[in-house]
């Protein structure tokens, strides 16, 4: 008599199971199921921003679910990049990740390990960097700004976004390359740091394109030479540092998407893959294009190997040209 129970019993309970495997199964599959966080670590206004909202549309159309663009800024990217990586590994919070996420803590104490607290996803686009001058500065190229410089040692200044930003390795690097000693005025982001170079209150920066662009079409900046093989398609005239007699002068920046550590693989998956078809888009390059940049994908496996990579050389660069920040 007892047999028939325990077969009953048994069946219940592997109804159970069942269902609940089936549940989880379920919710696996609806991932996402509500709107996504992307947090960018920079002031709004920037090329950033800019970038981010181009995936950010797109990723809502493709995901199904809305994709919120929220600013962070504030010591050096930290405060946002801190969100992200305390944040949990569900796919509800991912971050904006630019070629300064692993260069930032080479140069000061970050609260988080760029590369081990985080989900490397995707890039999707990358830009070199352009050199831009006061519109009212004497010198026409980049010899001659160098020849202005050696004559006015600790004189001439430069603004950046902030200490420790990719920026800030440029100038640093080009003071060490060019044998000049121009001073650093650090700004609350890219915008502020740009207007006042276009207002004369200092002498020269470093820019992603697609934050200056704008400014130099309009005669605001005058951009004298930008990184790379070869001439930007959006700055035609503008020759690059080779051209103007400085080879080896390089630093380019990727734009991808990073999430908190330990992000479940299907999830991580999913989120490659979306953004890799955004990125072979002819609209989308398009809209890169627009902003200076090209489109740029690697996926998780080949993004963690650049980060991991990059971290190895910014710290020689800033061993090499002995680059400290007060913080």
């Amino acid at each position: 008599m007892r047999i028939p129970r325990i077969n009953s019993l048994l069946c219940i309970a592997a109804s159970v199971s069942l269902s609940l495997f089936a549940g989880a199964v379920a919710a696996q599959q609806a991932y996402p199921a509500k709107p996504i966080r992307f947090v960018v670590p920079y002031a709004t206004g920037g090329s950033t921003t800019n970038v981010a909202r181009l995936i950010g549309q797109r990723l809502s159309e493709s995901l199904g679910q809305p994709v919120i663009i929220d600013n962070v800024p504030g010591a050096n990217t930290m405060i946002g990049t801190a969100i992200v990586a305390k944040a949990p590994a569900d796919g509800y919070t991912i971050l904006l990740g630019v070629s300064s996420h692993v260069l930032i803590p080479q140069l000061v104490t970050a609260p988080y390990d760029a590369v081990k607290d985080f989900t490397p996803i995707a890039s999707v686009g990358a830009t070199e960097t352009v050199m831009v001058l006061y519109p009212g500065s004497p010198a026409k190229n980049l010899r001659e700004f160098i020849a202005l410089a050696k004559t006015k040692p600790g004189v001439l200044n430069y603004s950046t976004g902030g200490a420790g930003s990719a920026t800030h390795l440029a100038s640093e690097l080009f003071n060490s390359m060019a044998g000049v000693n121009i001073r650093h005025i650090p700004y609350k982001g890219a915008v502020p740091a740009l207007v006042d170079l276009a207002g004369g209150q200092v002498d020269m920066s470093f820019a992603i394109p697609g934050s200056a662009i704008t400014l130099i079409k309009g005669g605001k900046l005058k951009a004298i030479a930008v990184t790379g093989e070869k001439r930007l398609s959006a700055l035609p005239d503008v020759p690059t540092f080779a051209e103007e007699g400085m080879p080896g002068f390089e630093m380019k920046q990727w734009y991808g998407v990073i999430a908190p550590a330990n992000l479940p693989k299907d999830i991580a998956t999913r989120l490659a893959a979306e953004l890799s078809k955004i990125a072979g888009t002819a609209d989308f390059k398009e809209k890169l294009a627009a902003l200076g940049m090209d489109s740029y994908v690697v996926t998780t496996d080949q993004l963690g190997t650049i980060m991991r990579s990059e971290a190895s050389k910014f710290a020689k660069i800033i061993k090499d040209a002995n680059i400290k920040v007060d913080q």
